[in-house]
């Protein structure tokens, strides 16, 4: 490998000098036949890998695509068998090799020059040059592009407003899972709710919410929040702070020495949350409490935003603590 990269570099540099100096030398390779027909294949074979690249792209594009998984495995592995394939065809049927005792040193000239002549004369066969180069080199990029294209799912690199940007702002009314409005009566204690914006994408990362009620008088929300529990229904970001799991859990103070008061639990690496102080953390590794919603009543006793959350949405990463979320 090693010597073909050096002659592969040799033989870019020098090519023109290359061919002036070694016109008339004896050749060291057997001289070769055009082969039409192992180019045709190597050709196909480039194109074939390209169109599977692309369809990998399509597909990964495609949300609504059914065995959307093993069609991206069949395309991104048919990808790679046509390049290999066409690199098999190519090396067995169009390069013409001889064979040395010794093998050749990038050192000395002489040699150096044999080198060259040997890589020149390997491809006496190939009469289509410039059209393998494109379609190896469609096929590489085409390659390249589906390779990196997963990344897109990592979330945006230079505009991370998304992140900030929430569903919620005053008069939004809360609505159920299956999208029914949710009234103060149907909230009851001891029990977890999963609401959402009405007529919102639910997708988004600061849609959804997890609502509970507790005894007004159990509540100790900071100052700047009185008014934000009506009739002590408090609603908060259902994203955990710590590494953006779902608020799945709520737990009743079944025995009071060790679990005195209600609390909202994210069961993946078990953060939780104190509901009636304002989501404040109280066990597991969250840096920061759960950003809580304002709620208010309207006169059909449903459920609304009373404005927008506390705090950024979402996990806690670089930044995050010098936003707020927006609207």
């Amino acid at each position: 490998m090693k010597r073909w990269l050096v002659a592969a570099i040799v033989l870019l540099l020098g090519r023109g000098r290359g061919r002036a100096r070694l016109r008339g030398r004896e050749r060291i390779v057997p001289p070769g036949f055009p082969d039409r027909r192992a180019e045709n294949v190597v050709l196909v074979l480039f194109v074939c890998a390209a169109a599977c690249a692309v369809g990998f792209v399509v597909v990964y594009a495609l949300e609504d695509v059914p065995s959307q998984t093993q069609y991206l495995g069949l395309s991104l592995g048919l990808a790679f068998a046509f390049i290999a394939a066409a690199c098999m065809v190519f090396a067995k049927r169009l390069v013409v090799t001889e064979e040395a005792d010794e093998e050749y040193g990038p050192t000395h000239p002489e040699e150096q020059e044999n080198v060259e002549q040997l890589v020149r004369e390997s491809g006496d066969r190939v009469t289509r040059r410039r059209l393998l180069v494109l379609a190896g080199g469609a096929a590489g990029t085409a390659l390249g592009i589906a390779l990196v294209t997963p990344a897109a799912s990592l979330g945006p690199l230079l505009d991370v407003s998304s992140f900030y940007r929430t569903p919620w702002r005053r008069g939004v009314r809360l609505v159920d899972e299956l999208g029914r409005p949710l009234t103060a009566d149907d909230v009851e204690e001891d029990t977890f709710y999963t609401a959402y914006p009405e007529r919102a994408d639910r997708e988004q990362m600061g849609a959804p919410l997890v609502v509970v009620r507790l005894k007004p008088v159990e509540l100790h929300l900071p100052d700047d929040r009185r008014g934000w529990a009506p009739d002590g229904i408090v609603a908060y970001s259902k994203i955990c702070t710590h590494a953006g799991c779902a608020i799945a859990l709520y737990r009743k103070p079944t025995f009071p020495p060790v679990e005195p008061r209600p609390a909202l639990i994210c069961p993946c690496h078990y953060s939780t949350f104190d509901p009636a102080a304002g989501g404040k953390v109280i066990f597991g590794p969250a840096g920061r409490n759960l950003p809580q919603l304002p709620l208010l009543v309207d006169g059909s006793g449903n459920l609304r935003a009373g404005g927008n959350f506390s705090g950024p949405v979402g996990p806690s990463w670089w930044g995050v603590r010098k936003h707020g979320a927006r609207p």
